[in-house]
C-alpha cells in the first residue's frame, strides 16, 4: 500500500472528516448542520451524524480511529503473523456486505451509518 492508502493520510481524512461533520452554516437565522442535510437512508426522519450517509474507504472502520489502529496475531495453519488494516480493507473491498471479516481483528465491513 502507498500513496493515499498509508495510514497517516486515513488519519488525515478521519480527521477532516470530522471537521467537516461538525461544521454549521446559518440559512435564514437557522443553524444548520450536515444531519439537517445529509442522505440518512436508514434513519431518514431523524438523522443524526452517524445515520448520514458518507462514503469513504475510512468507514470499513466505522470512522473509527482506534480500529484503524487495531493489529491481532493470527495464525493460519502453521503461519502466525500479524493482521493490520490493511488486510481488513482488503478482505472489505471483496465482501463489503460482511459483518465480521476472517482476520483475527473481526471488524464489520459496514459503515457507521448501518449500510454497505
Amino acid at each position: 500500500f502507498s500513496g493515499l492508502l498509508e495510514p497517516g493520510v486515513l488519519r488525515a481524512l478521519l480527521a477532516l472528516q470530522e471537521r467537516l461533520g461538525n461544521a454549521t452554516a446559518t440559512v435564514a437565522g437557522r443553524e444548520v448542520t450536515l444531519s439537517d442535510v445529509c442522505y440518512a437512508p436508514l434513519n431518514p426522519a431523524n438523522a443524526s451524524l452517524a445515520d448520514c450517509c458518507v462514503t469513504s474507504v475510512t468507514q470499513y472502520f466505522q470512522n473509527n480511529g482506534s480500529r484503524l489502529a487495531m493489529t491481532a496475531t493470527q495464525t493460519v495453519g502453521k503461519r502466525t503473523g500479524t493482521v493490520d488494516w490493511r488486510d481488513h480493507l482488503i478482505y472489505c473491498v471483496n465482501s463489503p456486505l460482511s459483518f465480521k471479516d476472517i482476520t483475527a481483528l473481526e471488524l464489520s465491513c459496514m459503515a457507521e451509518f448501518g449500510g454497505p
